[in-house]
């Protein structure tokens, strides 16, 4: 089972971990005006670092004692269970098919209690219609209303409709980048995609950016299109 890297709690002095604090408080800020619970991460291609993001966003948030909610939002290729170490018998396909109560299928966190993850569950023929159904809608207010944070792990925007049904139901989408691998093109084509649905695009991580400048090595994490960065660094 392969595991994405929990940055926060292995090495919580690092830049990494860091980056992520910066990101957290830089998600706040956007709650000034209107309260942002329900975040929706998504990228525009496949691999460009989404698991790992929700993962350690999910953590920071947690770890200031915030009630969190992690749900797989990608029916087609899950990776949260992996994230976190997690059984995917059941998981959020069988709550919108079976219904019943939503705790239920929640699991908790082995080092947060305040931190409860949803599985995808198994894999569905209609993963769109599920996303976009008013059970999916009934779900995230429900999560809205008794935990501080949601978030959801969606496919990405360029390649299916999946990330397109849940965006104008959430608070915010946050976009994730891969330095040096996710083109321009594609980049644009998720942010109009995005904005074609009136979604709120509270920013975008650029992830996996490393430079070697006079014995350094630079991690930058861009919030908030762009208005205020965090940019973290390590010696060789």
């Amino acid at each position: 089972m392969v595991m994405t890297r929990n940055l926060i709690l292995s090495d919580p002095k690092s830049p990494f971990a860091e980056a992520f604090r910066a990101l957290r408080t830089n998600l706040q800020f956007t709650s000034i005006d209107k309260k942002v619970k329900s975040i929706l991460i998504t990228s525009s291609l496949p691999n460009e670092g989404k698991s790992t993001i929700v993962k350690n966003l999910a953590y920071s948030v947690a770890l200031t004692g915030n009630k969190v909610v992690v749900i797989d939002g990608d029916l087609r290729n899950p990776t949260v269970h992996k994230s976190f170490n997690l059984p995917n018998n059941r998981g959020l396909t069988n709550l919108l098919i079976d219904e019943g109560d939503y705790e239920a299928y929640l699991n908790v966190d082995n080092s947060y209690d305040n931190l409860h993850i949803l599985t995808s569950g198994p894999l569905p023929p209609n993963p769109t219609e599920l996303l976009g159904s008013n059970k999916m809608k009934k779900l995230i207010s429900l999560i809205r209303e008794n935990y501080d944070y949601l978030f959801i792990d969606s496919p990405p925007v360029v390649s299916v409709t999946d990330a397109v049904v849940l965006a104008p139901v959430v608070d915010g989408v946050i976009l994730v980048v891969h330095a040096g691998k996710t083109e321009i093109e594609a980049a644009s084509r998720a942010k109009e995609i995005l904005e074609s649905v009136k979604a709120n695009i509270l920013g975008v991580v650029l992830n996996r950016v490393k430079e070697s400048r006079n014995g350094y090595y630079y991690y930058y994490y861009y919030y908030g299109d762009h208005k205020s960065q965090s940019k973290k660094r390590r010696k060789r």
